[in-house]
């Protein structure tokens, strides 16, 4: 098998903290989103969206970062295979999909940082950022007082691919120095997550980023 990723994409490091998991032995691409790699005519016609991750396995090419994670977890104790267990995984990840990610990735986040996301019209930028930080604030307090009121992670006692994929969606707070103290069970649930020895296996590049965003303008 081999996985086209970017190291600092958000899908993508959730994926390869799964490979680290579950000890997945990986053929790997690097495709650098920011030199627009996934742009390229080769990428294309791999996946039309123009998007990592992707997973190639033989002929058979899977491009959802979601679906992923379940395919490669499939036999794993991070993807159960009991019915109502495994339904539940679904939908925490459909949830963080639908709803939280939307609005405070792309809509709070990505609109800070990546110009992309960004509108010219100051004062629709702003209406947009308020928007979002309403709608997130929602998201959040869900997660904080749902989700993770009745147990270490998101479905239970042990971890599972739902728990890698909203923990590095929520993480995209620290491009922005995100406050989460008024969510003390999404800190303690990420302060779980952080310490596995998977996330630091695959979060250097991705901190040396979070620090670019961090550093000071020179005078």
């Amino acid at each position: 098998m081999k996985l086209h990723h970017d190291p600092v994409s958000t899908t993508s490091r959730a994926t390869l903290m799964l490979i680290e998991e579950i000890g997945l032995s990986m053929d790997t691409a690097i495709v650098d989103l920011f030199r627009g790699e996934h742009q390229a005519p080769d990428f294309l016609a791999l996946n039309p969206n123009g998007a990592v991750p992707v997973l190639e396995d033989g002929d058979f090419v899977l491009t959802e970062g979601s679906a992923i994670l379940k395919y490669l977890a499939e036999g794993s104790a991070f993807y159960p295979a009991t019915p109502k267990v495994r339904a539940r995984i679904n939908q925490a990840m459909d949830w963080f999909n639908t709803g939280l990610y939307r609005d405070f990735g792309y809509g709070l986040v990505y609109a800070q940082t990546l110009p992309d996301y960004r509108y010219e019209d100051a004062a629709v930028q702003a209406a947009t950022l308020h928007r979002a930080e309403i709608r997130a604030r929602r998201w959040l307090e869900i997660l904080d007082r749902h989700w993770l009121a009745g147990g270490a992670y998101l479905c239970g006692a042990a971890p599972t691919i739902a728990d890698l994929m909203g923990a590095v969606y929520v993480t995209l707070g620290d491009w922005i120095a995100y406050d989460l103290s008024p969510y003390p069970n999404v800190v303690r649930w990420l302060h779980a997550v952080r310490a596995r020895p998977s996330w630091s296996a695959v979060h250097g590049p991705w901190d040396a980023l979070v620090a670019s965003f961090h550093q000071p303008i020179a005078a």
